[in-house]
């Protein structure tokens, strides 16, 4: 087995290596390759993650490369957890909402927007080398907007087989658990449990959980709200929780709370780009260190928990059919029958050597659905947007967005958006 990481200058990549070690009994994986393009920064990943591998017997070769074709070429898996612009373009998508007056994020609102603009025609470039170099091998794409770009996928590249990965979903069954052991005393293996949950990318609600097919929910959102009632300053207003009867996912923040949230990007600098260039600045000094050889305890202060648990559990309950169950984003087909079947929405789907599978679940309240909706017509614009530079989708996306500028603020801000941008956005042009 050959699996390619594109985006391996990503100081997550350490990560990811430790997750494929921790399985070389179930994976034959033979060759890891670790492309980017950005060669001094992927001598310095890449050369940790070697060492690291030595240091366990070398059970498989990690080859590194910055020809994107060469290393998709034979994959039985190709992993994009890449960010077009790195980290200074994720400041400006940060900055591009505070000078007009917005949130600025990066998944969410005008930030992930103009990431999506930027990152959609790489994306759909690596699903064409799949297509013609490693055919039906299956794309796991971290690359954020995670749900977007999976959209963009399954319109222009559905010959492709692709799936979007979140670790937000995996992320909170973990806590879930951790919560349940203390108030029971007992302790559940996570392929035990399911979470029921249900929207877009970073645009879900928590409302139901499982043991062994037993229905927890009840007992874990009663004690959730206790737990909110018991803090001074809650995250969450406890009545709209008690209205819904679930857990929103805590982008829905941005949403709910806007002009909180807004008041706190105020105080920037620093923004969480220029927190993370800070910590990346550590990270890659300490994985310069040729002593080096386990990825250190500073990695957790760069957030995404349970990442590469995630991914290869992905990949092992593909290659080796286990039909587990993964919160992921897939093409909705008719699995939320009253919903757009042609829609990607992040759910539970089932995990086999065929493919990934959503599962048959109910709808979400009109509430929900809501918002839903209108911020999936802004995700259908902006992939018009992204892939043809259609200028007026472009537009349309804002205009649309629940997070974007007043109708006379829109072209502001989108001219501003593309002029920063400009040098990622030759579709434009």
């Amino acid at each position: 087995m050959k699996i390619t990481v594109i985006g391996s200058g990503s100081t997550y990549t350490p990560e990811l290596v430790n997750g494929f070690l921790d399985r070389v009994d179930s994976l034959p994986l033979k060759e890891l390759w670790l492309m980017d393009i950005d060669r001094e920064r992927l001598n310095v990943v890449g050369g940790f993650a070697q060492r690291m591998v030595r240091a366990k017997g070398e059970p498989f070769k990690v080859i590194l490369s910055t020809n994107q074709r060469e290393a998709i070429a034979d994959a039985s898996y190709v992993v994009t957890q890449l960010r077009v612009g790195m980290m200074p373009a994720r400041r400006g998508d940060e900055y591009l909402g505070l000078r007009h007056g917005l949130i600025g994020q990066e998944t969410t609102g005008v930030g992930g927007m103009a990431k999506a603009l930027r990152t959609i025609p790489v994306i759909l470039n690596i699903a064409r080398d799949i297509r013609e170099a490693a055919p039906g091998a299956l794309l796991a794409n971290f690359t954020n907007p995670a749900g977007l770009v999976t959209e963009a996928l399954t319109r222009y590249a559905p010959d492709v087989p692709a799936v979007g990965v979140c670790n937000v979903g995996i992320t909170t069954k973990m806590e879930i658990l951790d919560e349940l052991e203390k108030a029971t005393g007992t302790h559940v293996e996570s392929e035990r449990a399911n979470l029921n949950t249900l929207g877009l990318n970073h645009l879900t609600w928590h409302r139901g959980f499982t043991v062994d097919g037993e229905e927890m929910w009840p007992l874990i959102f009663p004690a959730y709200l206790e737990s909110l009632r018991d803090e001074s300053e809650p995250e969450w207003d406890i009545r709209t929780l008690e209205s819904l009867g679930m857990i929103p996912n805590y982008y829905l923040q941005y949403f709910y709370y806007t002009d909180k949230k807004f008041e706190a990007q105020k105080k920037w600098p620093p923004s969480r780009a220029e927190e993370v260039m800070e910590i990346e600045k550590d990270l890659l000094r300490q994985y310069a260190d040729p002593s080096l050889t386990e990825p250190p305890a500073d990695l957790m202060k760069r957030g995404g928990a349970y990442y590469s648990t995630l991914a290869t559990q992905l990949i092992d309950s593909h290659h080796n059919d286990l039909g587990q169950i993964h919160v992921v984003n897939v093409r909705n087909n008719g699995a939320v029958k009253d919903w757009p079947a042609d829609w990607v929405l992040e759910l539970p789907a089932k995990v086999d050597r065929r493919g990934v599978h959503p599962l048959q679940t109910d709808p979400l309240p009109a509430a929900c659905f809501g918002l839903i909706s209108q911020v999936k017509m802004y995700e259908l614009l902006t992939v018009e947007a992204a892939v043809h530079g259609d200028r007026n989708a472009a537009y349309q996306a804002l205009l649309t967005h629940p997070l974007g500028p007043k109708a006379d603020k829109v072209q502001e801000v989108l001219d501003d958006m593309l002029e920063t941008n400009k040098q990622w956005l030759s579709q434009f042009k």
